[in-house]
């Protein structure tokens, strides 16, 4: 009787090996169509739309970091 048992553990190993295997191919292509989208993501001009209009260099001041020379000048008395 004990004989019959030692099959099926042996093809529920092949079972969960196959399911294993198929996990790992639909995982590698799920990965494979993210770094398609990712690299997908610049335009046919070859910029990076994140990083387009800046210059390389010293950035110019935002309007709320500029000091505005009228409010020194009335603090001053």
């Amino acid at each position: 009787m004990k004989a019959v048992n030692k099959s099926r553990p042996s093809q529920q190993k092949r079972q969960r090996e196959r399911q294993k295997q198929e996990r790992r191919t639909e995982k590698q292509a799920r990965r494979q169509e993210a770094a398609e989208k990712r690299t997908g993501v610049t335009r046919a001009d070859g910029i990076d739309p994140d990083l387009e209009g800046i210059k390389p260099g010293p950035q110019p001041l935002q309007d709320w970091q500029k000091i505005e020379p009228e409010a020194e000048s009335e603090s001053e008395p």
